[in-house]
């Protein structure tokens, strides 16, 4: 069913993807700090696979069911997907703000659990809520907004992290202990994860559903308790008996590329402490300092992405960027030269702005309106299932197949962005049937 819209100025899609910052700057933190994190606390490099399964696990079972919910929720005060957004930043400022005071490695585990549902539940809707207000011309400036944003709010959680090492990082790592200077980047992020969503809700009006739309929400109120918890299973099952047959494809995808990137986040640490023979602070700062020239580059690239994908297409751009992807991290193992491997991360960072941007937008367009939520939702659980794989995987692989070697590690990662950029050519926006 397509509703009219009218479009929107440059100024009002920016404030509606403001509150995308502070979602990413604790996604940024979860990059960058939280592995390090865990190795401070005791966790040996294979278990970090498997410590880090609260994501997917989160991931797929709240997204879609989050989706679900918000597609027929509807309040005259609050709207559609804002009281999702409000819930979910609450929860995760103060799993922000709690976290760097974990005493083991139990409790920080558990506080990822918490802070992942947080962010989920913010971020899912988040999604939907651009393909609701912006007619299809705008989809593409509205998804890269959030590119954008994705970049400059992880770039600030590691610029935060680079800095306050630099000014009161002195003191050597002490087994068990989570260095001090770890503590400001997360109090920093405890307020942005709430603020910004604040400043989105207020400065945002949500479109009011259709009476087709509003006849069933209250028809939904209507139902039993035990039926109403029903009902959002009942929605992804259909959903996903009726989906597009371009979502399948980009499954496939979203099956390589996702798990390539959760193997990148978990070892480039370790990488660093192999091959330049750094300490976990040394190391997990210039893995910092990478996620800081990527993220960098995202926030540059994002907005001149839109005309080059109206020009050449979201197939071409988004397979292209995923090859480069697989260059940089080809490179990466055998750079010892902590400047140069900067060169490399522009491409990374690259890749980043087209994987945050152009599949949203791609499947919003071929979607239907009132079922935008829940096929958010299931787009978002195809990058949770590959996450889920790997956290379940890649401890063995990296222990028995790649001899507990971070290079290998990154190369294993490299080659599956190139299998991904391969399964990206098949995409085509045409087939949604």
């Amino acid at each position: 069913m397509k509703i009219s819209k009218p479009s929107l100025s440059f100024w009002q899609i920016f404030n509606m993807n403001v509150g995308f910052l502070g979602i990413q700057y604790s996604f940024g933190l979860q990059q960058t700090a939280i592995n390090p994190i865990f190795l401070y606390l005791g966790a040996s490099e294979d278990m970090l696979p498997i410590l880090n399964i609260a994501g997917p696990v989160t991931g797929l079972i709240v997204q879609p069911i989050i989706g679900a919910l918000s597609d027929k929720t509807w309040s005259l005060k609050w709207g559609r997907r804002k009281p999702y957004f409000l819930i979910g930043a609450l929860l995760g400022s103060i799993c922000l703000f709690m976290f760097p005071h974990s005493p083991v490695l139990w409790f920080a585990v558990g506080l990822l659990w918490i802070l992942d549902v947080g962010n989920n539940v913010a971020m899912e809707p988040y999604r939907a809520f651009v393909g609701d207000k912006l007619p299809e011309k705008q989809l593409s400036l509205g998804y890269q907004m959030q590119s954008l944003f994705c970049g400059l709010g992880t770039l600030l959680a590691t610029g935060s992290i680079l800095l306050f090492q630099y000014l009161f990082g002195e003191e050597a790592d002490v087994a068990g202990t989570i260095p001090q200077w770890i503590y400001y980047s997360f109090y920093i992020g405890a307020i942005l994860s709430l603020t910004t969503i604040l400043w989105s809700v207020f400065k945002t009006a949500e479109i009011p559903p259709s009476d087709e739309e509003l006849k069933e929400i209250n028809k939904i109120k209507q139902l039993s308790l035990l039926n109403k918890m029903a009902k959002p299973f009942v929605e992804i099952r259909e959903a996903v008996k009726e989906m597009p047959k371009f979502m399948w494809k980009i499954g496939a995808v979203y099956l390589f590329q996702w798990y390539a990137l959760f193997v990148y986040w978990q070892f480039s640490t370790p990488l660093f402490m192999k091959t330049m023979g750094y300490s976990i602070s040394e190391a997990g700062s210039q893995s910092a300092a990478m996620s800081l020239t990527y993220n960098t580059t995202t926030m540059l690239i994002a907005l001149i992405l839109v005309p080059l994908t109206l020009r050449f297409g979201n197939k071409k751009m988004y397979a292209t960027s995923l090859f480069g992807t697989a260059l940089a991290l080809f490179c990466i193992p055998f750079i010892t030269d902590p400047w140069l491997v900067t060169m490399p991360m522009i491409l990374f960072g690259i890749g980043w702005a087209t994987m945050m941007g152009i599949p949203y937008t791609m499947v919003s367009k071929i979607v239907p309106q009132e079922r935008r939520g829940v096929y958010m939702g299931i787009l978002n659980m195809m990058i949770v299932i590959p996450m889920g794989i790997e956290t379940l995987t890649f401890g063995p692989i990296y222990k028995y197949l790649l001899s507990d070697n971070a290079v290998f590690a990154m190369l294993f990662a490299g080659a599956f962005f190139a299998i991904a950029a391969l399964l990206a050519l098949r995409l085509n926006e045409t087939s949604n049937k």
